[in-house]
């Protein structure tokens, strides 16, 4: 019952509100032509002082008397000043605001709400969280700050943390889950995203050592590797890179899903990608067999140019065809590498039109942005 009289004041509330500018109607409104003729009286008055006062000659001041006269019985005949304007009055508005928008709404209310749900304070949530993140979160953190040294909470917790943003929490969460249960592969590597996250993209050297730890560990671990190859990228050593890139790509499986990003960032450092991806040499925006033989005859500054030159022709084919999500993985991470964030941002926003957030590909896209430091805010408006 509470319910619905808090509802029945609130839109008495916006009813008032909404009729309010209507209802002042009701009050006469000055009229504007008595104001012009007491105007054209002021100057009548102020003819006959100049010409006493011998400024104007009289034929002078018979010709401006008539022309004031004029205009003054003009606005006259118009509209009498004494006569006020009458209110206009809004009767079909009024009567939508006061009849047809509150019966909508509450229509509406009854086809969508659920009126006959029983509040459910957070304790009642927190029994039954169904797929709330936000209530497994909260779940999650009451149960850790009553247990911290329950190391599996803290191993759960940290990958929701920096799937929703929440880098800092994330970082602290892996800290926890590593020092509890022992360092392992996945920890690890979640533990140095968390510290590429917070410096914006940047493999710092704590993630650095994060990461060799976790080689030890699992040498053959792709993650790592990838990480590594982009921190000898950043620190300004592209041949360092390329051969750490190269290196990655003769391990992967022809079919391994980060092997495009890898050949980018061979071509970026100036290698041959397409020879390490055999089974697409076709897919929008890799180089040619020609431009790998070009490219190996370049300076560096003309080896730029072209790499620039066919993000470009990647971005005009994905225009086209958004529908290639490896395209835009590439090309938002080109972008980011080539130091240009503004075109990185919005490639991630036209990236994310063609696959949203809610699916899989959008996620990975938005991870990306977290991992190269783009800002995500916007982006999938």
């Amino acid at each position: 019952m509470l319910f619905w009289i808090l509802v029945a004041a609130l839109t008495a509330a916006l009813a008032v509100i909404l009729l309010y500018p209507l209802l002042r109607g009701a009050k006469a409104a000055d009229n504007i032509r008595a104001g012009e003729a007491a105007v054209y009286r002021d100057q009548l008055r102020e003819l006959d002082r100049d010409l006493d006062g011998g400024l104007i000659t009289p034929e002078e001041a018979d010709y401006a008397r008539a022309e004031i006269g004029r205009r003054l019985i003009a606005v006259s005949a118009d509209e009498p000043a004494e006569t006020p304007k009458p209110a206009r009055h809004h009767r079909f508005t009024e009567a939508f605001v006061l009849l047809v928008l509150p019966v909508l709404g509450l229509c509406l209310y009854l086809t969508t709400g659920r009126p006959d749900l029983p509040s459910q304070p957070l304790e009642a949530r927190l029994e039954n969280p169904g797929n709330d993140v936000a209530v497994l979160i909260t779940k999650a953190e009451r149960h850790l700050a009553e247990k911290p040294d329950d190391g599996k909470g803290w191993d759960v917790l940290a990958p929701i943390y920096f799937r929703t943003m929440r880098v800092n929490d994330a970082q602290v969460a892996y800290r926890n889950a590593i020092r509890l249960l022992g360092p392992s592969p996945v920890r690890l590597d979640g533990f140095a995203e968390t510290l590429m996250a917070v410096s914006d993209g940047v493999v710092t050297e704590e993630a650095r050592q994060v990461l060799e730890q976790s080689l030890t560990l699992q040498p053959d671990n792709p993650r790592a590797r990838f990480y590594i190859a982009l921190s000898m990228e950043q620190a300004g050593r592209p041949d360092e890179a390329r051969q750490a890139f190269e290196a990655l790509a003769k391990q992967s499986p022809s079919d391994a899903p980060w092997l495009p990003l890898v050949n980018q960032h061979i071509a970026v450092n100036g290698g041959a990608p397409a020879g390490a991806n055999p089974a697409a040499p076709g897919a929008p925006g890799n180089p040619t067999q020609e431009d790998v033989a070009a490219a190996e005859n370049m300076s560096a500054g003309d080896r730029q140019q072209m790499i620039r030159g066919m993000v470009e022709s990647l971005d005009a084919k994905l225009s086209e065809d958004p529908n290639n999500f490896e395209g835009w993985v590439r090309l938002v991470r080109s972008y980011a590498v080539l130091n240009d964030k503004d075109r990185a941002a919005g490639a991630l926003k036209r990236g994310l039109a063609a696959f949203p957030p809610p699916g899989e590909e959008g996620r990975q896209l938005l991870a990306l942005a977290r991992e190269l430091g783009i800002a995500t805010e916007g982006a999938t408006q």
